[in-house]
């Protein structure tokens, strides 16, 4: 593994070079605004006129439209949803960008399932901070950084290491260090993350932990206290130092049961479906499943959210939250970047 950190890069690759970063939403907005704040001349594609357009110009930005934007990119980073990407590379990026540019990402899925093709004359690279868009802006505004992985796919400029490590030092990157990667080592890692352990793993983990509670006869709040609320605790001790402070600030009875009945839980059986899933994202499943799901316009996805929305654990949920004055209840505020739009 090699990792970078500020000392080990600078900004020359970008001076005197436009970065067009087309989308603001969640990541976008904080790279817009690290970059500028770092010294680098950003220009904001958007839909003219919309509620991203206003803010980024409120935000003191240049603002343009995709096209506009990446006529004048050297170095265009693509911040839109996965699944808009495509339309917006083909109609506004593709007959505006320059030979020798480079088309920057922060997610490799489009280019590893092939949904995008760019041409061998630009760049392809991708900086992919680990960590939703308003927590790297406000650790940049901290004087820290967000840890970013960094990959290099197409080197077409002589120049496309330089300018990603670059941009990952003006985002603020390099002050939690960068590690390389590959496109197909992001992107898979990234969706197994996501479906087996950190969204569908976690969650599903908790509701059939609630479900087996509250079926058994105990109260639905502290049920929910027990499988929803405590687990914050648990990971902020696993984020702060792994498995050794979880288990040193846990008493022993739970870490009893944690080593003894953890592993029925989660056993081989788990292990096994887990590979599944990870084949299931390597070979292409997954992402040909998405795409048709978006592309016939998202009716089951709608379905399978609702239904996530009404399970009892929510309204029970709802209820408790809403007399715990010290959270932060905001719908909005920390909003998944695969929900930003242009």
């Amino acid at each position: 593994m090699t990792m970078y950190f500020e000392k080990d890069a600078s900004l020359k690759p970008l001076e005197g070079k436009t970065v067009a970063i087309i989308g603001y939403g969640s990541q976008g907005r904080a790279h817009s605004n690290n970059l500028h704040d770092s010294g680098i001349n950003v220009v904001v594609g958007v839909r003219p006129g919309g509620a991203s357009w206003q803010q980024a110009k409120a935000d003191g930005l240049t603002v343009a439209t995709p096209a506009d934007a990446a006529a004048q990119g050297d170095l265009i980073a693509i911040l839109l949803p996965d699944m808009v990407q495509p339309q917006v590379f083909e109609k506004d990026v593709l007959p505006n960008a320059r030979p020798g540019s480079s088309i920057l990402f922060a997610h490799g899925f489009n280019i590893h399932f092939g949904q995008i093709k760019v041409p061998d004359n630009m760049d392809v690279i991708m900086v992919a901070p680990k960590g939703p868009g308003d927590l790297v802006r406000r650790q940049y505004q901290e004087g820290k950084g967000v840890p970013s992985l960094m990959a290099v796919e197409q080197d077409a400029s002589g120049e496309a290491f330089e300018r990603t490590l670059a941009y990952a030092h003006a985002n603020g990157g390099t002050r939690g260090g960068v590690i390389t990667t590959t496109f197909a080592e992001e992107t898979e890692t990234d969706l197994f993350g996501e479906q087996a352990v950190l969204c569908g793993g976690a969650t599903e983990l908790v509701v059939k932990g609630w479900e087996t509670l509250v079926e058994a006869g105990y109260q639905p709040e502290v049920a929910y206290f027990e499988c929803l609320h405590e687990l914050k605790l648990i990971v902020d001790l696993l984020f702060e130092g792994g498995l050794a402070k979880m288990n040193k600030y846990i008493s022993e009875t739970a870490q009893y049961g944690d080593f003894t009945r953890g592993p029925r839980v989660v056993d081989d059986e788990t292990k096994q479906r887990m590979k599944a899933i990870l084949k299931e994202i390597q070979d292409g499943t997954f992402a040909k499943q998405w795409s048709d799901e978006y592309a016939q316009g998202l009716s089951e996805f709608r379905r399978m959210e609702q239904e996530d929305y009404n399970h009892p654990i929510e309204k029970v949920g709802a209820a408790l939250r809403a007399q715990m004055s010290w959270i932060n209840s905001d719908d909005d505020e920390g909003e998944s970047e695969t929900k930003s739009a242009a």
